[in-house]
C-alpha cells in the first residue's frame, strides 16, 4: 500500500463507530408474553388493540401438518422423532 492511500486509526475508528450492534426492542403484553415491537403478538394475534392474526386457525393448521408429517414418516419406516420404549430382555 502506498503511504498517500493510508487511512490513520482515528479516521478508521470514526467510520466504524456506526458498526456497533443495536439492542432488540422487546415489548410485553398484559399476560407478560414478549414480542418484537411494531409487529403482531404471535401469542394473542393482536396489533395495536386489533386482532390481525387468527391464532386458533394457526394452531389447527400446525396440528394437521404435524399429524400428516408423522404419518408420512411412519409410512416410509423412518422415526417420528419421539423416543420409543425398548423392551428389556
Amino acid at each position: 500500500m502506498v503511504v498517500r492511500m493510508r487511512v490513520n486509526r482515528s479516521k478508521s475508528g470514526k467510520r466504524r463507530s456506526h458498526h456497533a450492534l443495536k439492542s432488540v426492542h422487546v415489548s410485553k403484553d398484559e399476560a407478560g408474553n414478549s414480542y418484537l415491537s411494531h409487529r403482531a403478538n404471535p401469542v394473542t394475534g393482536m396489533y395495536r388493540g386489533r386482532a390481525v392474526l387468527d391464532v386458533a386457525a394457526r394452531g389447527k393448521r400446525d396440528a394437521r401438518r404435524r399429524k400428516r408429517r408423522e404419518k408420512e414418516l411412519m409410512a416410509s419406516g423412518q422415526s417420528t422423532g419421539e423416543k420409543k420404549e425398548v423392551a428389556e430382555k
